[in-house]
């Protein structure tokens, strides 16, 4: 099985899941956007919660303090990602969020149904829905990503006249649970630029796409 067939989970750094027919939360951000030595604090702190977690509560008690560790996590890397206080800001120039906007558009209908992103200087978020590819099942996330990620790094690289990895090589991905939550990443993804205090209306953040009424 190739590394980019579709899997139901699996993990590298972070585990990731795709269950078929599932709506994905995901960030990727640039190379060297975080100091490593953050990054493994963090990864570390998530791991020893977990770890912890009571192998006497009921699954559904496990999963809900996993989640709420998971989004501890999120939480802190974003904040590290929106003070931009580390690393490249590739992302802040026109031609480049350009580029990552229609590329996620480029997908829509193709191997994902698009439901909402935003681009910062040093990340992105977007939402969507894998579609069902020729032998039924989903296109796998690692699949999309690769293709994306590849395709803008190596336009990206030439805009900028410079070689080398343009992406980490990992995103953080989570599975929307129910349309409450659908409800609250969207509003996050919208909000992300009002909140890094870019701008005062996430409307007027230009690098931001939704195909709700809001």
């Amino acid at each position: 099985m190739s590394n980019l067939d579709y899997r139901l989970s699996y993990r590298r750094n972070l585990p990731h899941y795709q269950p078929a027919n599932a709506t994905l939360f995901i960030t990727f951000r640039l190379a060297g956007s975080l100091p490593v030595e953050i990054l493994q604090r963090l990864r570390e702190e998530y791991e020893r919660v977990v770890a912890e977690v009571d192998s006497s509560l009921s699954m559904p008690e496990r999963s809900e303090m996993e989640y709420a560790a998971q989004r501890r996590f999120f939480g802190r890397m974003d904040a590290f990602l929106d003070a931009a206080e580390y690393g490249p800001r590739w992302l802040k120039e026109p031609a480049i969020a350009q580029l990552v906007a229609d590329s996620l558009h480029y997908r829509h209908r193709r191997v994902y149904d698009l439901d909402t992103f935003c681009i910062m200087p040093t990340h992105a978020h977007v939402v969507f829905s894998p579609l069902a590819g020729g032998d039924g099942k989903p296109h796998s996330l690692s699949s999309i990503m690769q293709s994306l990620k590849g395709y803008t790094a190596h336009k990206a690289n030439t805009i900028l006249g410079r070689e080398g990895a343009f992406w980490h090589h990992e995103s953080y991905d989570h599975v929307v649970r129910d349309t409450e939550e659908h409800e609250r990443i969207v509003k996050y993804v919208l909000n992300n630029p009002v909140k890094a205090g870019l701008v005062a209306d996430w409307q007027d953040w230009p690098w931001s796409y939704t195909k709700h009424q809001l």
